[in-house]
């Protein structure tokens, strides 16, 4: 529901912030005060056009902002309009486009009147709103659809041009093989291979450190000698026990040392041949990852999966074959739902216009006429027709319809299915209308009210005294400057406010009086009437 709604600079409005409470609540006031103000705010939380005139003479810019209160919480949506430039919008405080603007408020709000943003205008939702109705289930169809659509992503990723396919293979088969004649097994194989070329490019160089190492530690007065003498004389005296131990310690380390420094040096070999041949395969190796990946490991998965894809192509016949007789199946169950959610959609039709029309008396069109068009594949092409008067020709509800017309209009379809979103605001609703049509139509926004938030901007109180919340917009005017105010009223001030709207004379007895036998009759026809809904549509 729409808790708060706050604006500034709007039109005539200075600055005003209104509470709403759930339920039917009616926007009233003199002529001219500012109403539709209201409902101009609203339409800019939803994304509405924003015609920088609006701005309040004098001010930058205009801000409206609107807080509601959903199942998941609070979501508030900001919108400024400022005098020159161009307009910005805000969701919970960060900046939105004006698309996501414009989604989010559709989701929360449906505006009723001579307004843009109307959801059940739109042939999407007109279509929604049969099947909801009808309770025609999409499932089966869905489901066909998606079958194909798996279907020709399988065929399209087999290759579905001879031509470009073949050449595919060509590539993938040359690719495959030059890897694999290369023997790449060890992703660590070019490491071990620069670790022995290391050793090899400089083989006589390191036989002779070994050598001249070798002699400095075990040779004639070398090392060894040296620990030796060392060791002779400090063996067999007490004060230096563990400096003999580690001495012979140190000389056993000197002869594993000397004995790998011997047989390390001995294996060194000068192979010309082995070093040229680790040279050619380090740039093998090197130019496989340079077309196939940053590292041997890389290489090799690259290999594995052109195999795979090169055995998919290799295959693409059988499995083209296969996929087509599948698709076949799969488009023929496309139209065999289709046909049967055409048929139902159709059936559902005149049920749906039927229904709407048993409302249209009541709402003061006794003479309009309504029919639900079906058309195209799956009879997709819903659309709601109307014609206001005997004689007039069926259009487009969107284009037969005066602002109150489609307004009441709108509201015989609200009376019918219960779905839609959360606030529905209506405006001009009773355009053209009083007496008994105007009670219709505001005990026709009470039972909507019964599910749904509904602002409704009136001139009649037979429509205002069905609300369960009264807002009055009131303005005031001096030599230099107009100001509107927006209040709540209850109590005295309700009746005061009601009966000016039946007499222009708020303190006349008799209107006073007629006032509250309306209020009285309201809550009574509410109390002892509640609404007739069956499997969410009222009928």
């Amino acid at each position: 529901m729409l808790a708060e709604l706050r604006v500034r600079n709007l039109g005539v409005i200075e600055e005003s912030s209104v509470l709403f409470s759930p339920g039917m609540t009616a926007v009233t006031g003199e002529t001219g005060a500012g109403k539709t103000m209201i409902v101009t705010a609203i339409e800019l939380l939803v994304g509405g056009r924003a015609d920088p005139r609006i701005v309040r003479a004098g001010a930058d810019e205009a801000v409206v902002e609107g807080r509601f209160v959903t199942d998941g919480g609070e979501c508030v949506l900001r919108r400024v309009i400022p005098a020159k430039g161009r307009s910005r919008a805000y969701i919970d405080g960060s900046l939105a486009t004006m698309a996501e603007l414009s989604e989010r408020g559709t989701e929360l709000v449906d505006l009723h009147g001579q307004h843009d943003h109307q959801s059940l205008l739109q042939p999407a939702v007109q279509r929604a709103a049969l099947d909801r109705f009808a309770g025609i289930d999409l499932g089966p169809l869905r489901a066909a659809r998606r079958a194909v659509t798996e279907i020709e992503s399988g065929l399209a990723e087999l290759g579905g041009d001879p031509r470009e396919r073949a050449r595919e293979i060509d590539l993938l088969r040359f690719q495959v093989d030059e890897i694999v004649v290369a023997g790449l097994e060890d992703p660590n194989e070019d490491d071990d291979l620069r670790r022995e070329s290391d050793v090899l490019a400089d083989a006589t160089g390191h036989r002779e450190a070994a050598a001249t190492a070798l002699a400095a530690l075990t040779g004639d007065d070398g090392a060894a000698d040296a620990l030796a003498v060392a060791l002779a004389a400090l063996e067999g005296r007490a004060p230096f026990e563990s400096e003999v131990v580690r001495l012979r310690d140190v000389l056993a380390e000197l002869d594993d040392i000397g004995r790998d420094l011997r047989s390390g040096g001995e294996g060194i070999e000068a192979d010309p041949e082995r070093l040229a041949a680790i040279g050619e395969r380090r740039r093998l190796l090197s130019d496989l990852r340079r077309k196939y990946g940053d590292t041997l490991a890389d290489v090799m998965t690259w290999r594995d999966t052109a195999a795979q894809r090169l055995a998919r192509l290799e295959a693409h016949d059988e499995r083209a074959a296969t996929l087509d007789v599948r698709l076949s199946a799969a488009r023929a169950a496309v139209e065999a739902a289709e046909e049967d959610v055409a048929r139902a959609r159709t059936a559902a039709a005149p049920r749906l216009a039927a229904a709407v029309a048993t409302h249209l008396p009541e709402l003061a069109l006794p003479g309009a006429r309504v029919e639900v068009s079906v058309a195209g594949p799956a009879g997709r092409d819903v659309v709601l027709q109307f014609a206001a008067s005997p004689g007039v020709p069926l259009a487009p509800l969107a284009r037969s319809a005066s602002g109150g017309e489609l307004a009441r209009a709108m509201l015989a379809l609200r009376l019918v299915l219960t779905e839609g979103p959360p606030v529905l605001v209506f405006d001009e609703v009773d355009a053209g209308i009083g007496g008994a049509a105007a009670i219709a139509v505001g005990g026709a926004l009470a039972d909507i009210a019964s599910d749904h938030q509904v602002l409704v901007v009136t001139h009649l109180a037979q429509v205002a005294a069905w609300a369960d919340a009264q807002v009055v917009v009131d303005k005031t005017s001096t030599a230099t400057s107009t100001t509107t105010t927006v209040a709540v009223v209850d109590g005295d001030d309700r009746t005061t406010e009601l009966a000016r709207m039946l007499s222009g004379t708020p303190d006349s007895d008799a209107a006073r009086r007629h006032a509250s036998e309306l209020l009285r009759d309201a809550r009574d026809a509410r109390v002892g009437a509640p609404s007739a809904r069956i499997d969410g549509v009222r009928g």
